[in-house]
């Protein structure tokens, strides 16, 4: 079986496990105790503490360790807003962030403060100038990640935090996809992390707050990690998180150049031998393990059940399977195509053997899912007599990529210049027909209301 979904989580490194097991000897007592096993595992923590500042780049007394990297975004939000609150209760954050950001968010939104998001192009980037001009006089804190999760399009953090310290604003890097692969460049005011995305064990996360940042933690505040985090935390797992992060980011810069390799073959023989599929995420300014595609007329959840058959581990973008009507948010803001999104994230150590293995399985895959869903196999239609004036497709009830596929089926009975109205109650039809008309050479006019879901309207141009 080959794992390839590190973006989600990767198996624990083996300097990870030797600390852990090492830590579990040694590093089992409260280190804010004075006596002999409380010394020994305080000095396991500060040192803990050392190395996962230097992996960082902040001083050792601006991190502390938290239970995940979830809690780690929020405590770093809800910490910032509050501290800030007297300068005003507005919050700016990419539309592409990871949920847990988005929760937040919303949560701060519920509560009476204000939220803009920032757009991303087609590639998943955001532009500094767009983030800066969201700042406001009350801007109270900016969020923006290092590297998308999904796409792994890195974002330019450098140019953003000098806008934001030019504003006096802080601004919060999610780096859990990208400290692995070395710290985080600029003047960012507070970071997080998240061990299980490196090799350390799962749940432990990491925040630094950078000096001269105002932070009021919530709720209830005891004496340990500076008052930001409440509790006894897990000593073994947080050395073995600290040792892991100092390992992988020393094999990070010849484990990049070959992965980075690898990515690139996918990228390249993906387009050719799979019709009809969109590479996503920009090509160069990327994360070196991580290339995400979509496939036109796929179900995304069946074609990973069929992969994963096959041997391969692979994660998807796209929500829009049998469980859900509401495709990835990432995708959506992006405007690119969510369904048949198939996520590739190589673990370092990743066979090349492994690799060609995964193209020579992909085509047959995907094939044989378009096939038990009906797709259209002609990669344009071919002009045909105009029938009746008007064109309707009802896809209504039925979930993607059904009503993509419907579209395919019957636009070659279009009269060239002529319109096709598309009914659909699936969410993610608002992002797959255009999406389905920019592949295809087909003009998207546009969407309307209907009695039952939406209408979507196209031109057929070819």
């Amino acid at each position: 079986m080959s794992y390839f979904d590190a973006a989600s989580a990767v198996p624990l490194h083996p300097v990870a496990r030797e600390a852990l097991l090492a830590s579990l000897d040694e590093g089992w007592a409260d280190p804010a105790r004075p006596y002999r096993e409380g010394r020994r595992a305080r000095l396991l923590l500060d040192a803990a503490r050392e190395a996962a500042a230097e992996a960082v780049g902040c001083r050792p007394d601006e991190l502390v360790f938290t239970p995940s990297g979830t809690q780690a975004v929020h405590s770093a939000m809800s910490g910032t807003l509050a501290a800030r609150r007297r300068v005003g209760r507005h919050l700016v954050h990419s539309a592409v962030e990871h949920s847990c950001v988005l929760h937040a968010a919303a949560a701060h939104e519920a509560a009476g403060g204000t939220v803009t998001e920032v757009g991303v192009d087609r590639t998943g980037r955001v532009a500094a100038g767009d983030l800066a001009a969201a700042l406001r006089p009350d801007t109270a804190l900016a969020a923006l990640q290092s590297a998308n999760h999904e796409v792994g399009t890195e974002q330019p953090v450098e140019e953003a935090a000098a806008a934001c310290r030019e504003a006096g604003v802080p601004l919060l890097v999610d780096a859990a996809q990208s400290l692995p692969w070395g710290p985080v460049g600029g003047a960012w005011s507070l970071l997080t992390g998240s061990a299980h995305k490196w090799g350390g064990p799962p749940g432990v996360g990491l925040l630094a707050v950078r000096k001269g940042t105002r932070f009021a933690p919530q709720g209830p505040q005891d004496e340990r990690e500076s008052g930001r985090v409440p509790g006894f935390g897990n000593l073994p797992a947080v050395v073995a998180a600290a040792a892991s992060l100092r390992a992988v980011q020393a094999e990070a810069a010849a484990e990049a150049v070959r992965l980075r390799e690898l990515v690139g073959r996918i990228r390249a023989r993906v387009a050719e031998a799979v019709p009809d599929t969109e590479v996503v995420g920009d090509p160069v300014r990327r994360l070196p393990h991580l290339v995400t595609f979509s496939c036109l007329y796929v179900d995304g959840e069946t074609l990973l059940h069929a992969l994963d058959r096959a041997g391969f581990s692979v994660s998807s973008g796209s929500s829009c399977t049998s469980s859900t009507l509401t495709p990835s948010h990432v995708l959506r803001a992006m405007g690119v195509l969510s369904e048949g999104n198939v996520r590739v994230s190589l673990p370092a150590g990743t066979a090349e053997a492994d690799v060609d293995r995964f193209l020579d399985v992909l085509p047959e895959a995907v094939r044989s899912v378009r096939e038990h869903l009906g797709a259209p196999a002609a990669a344009r239609p071919e002009t045909a007599p105009a029938p009746a004036a008007e064109h309707v497709v009802d896809a209504l009830g039925k979930r993607c990529p059904v009503p993509v596929i419907e579209l395919a089926k019957v636009i070659g009975d279009v009269p060239v210049g002529a319109t096709l109205t598309v009914l659909a109650d699936d969410e993610a039809a608002r992002l797959d027909i255009p999406a389905w008309c920019g592949m295809r050479g087909q003009e998207y006019v546009g969407e309307r209301a209907a009695g039952r879901g939406t209408a979507y309207v196209v031109r057929r141009l070819v």
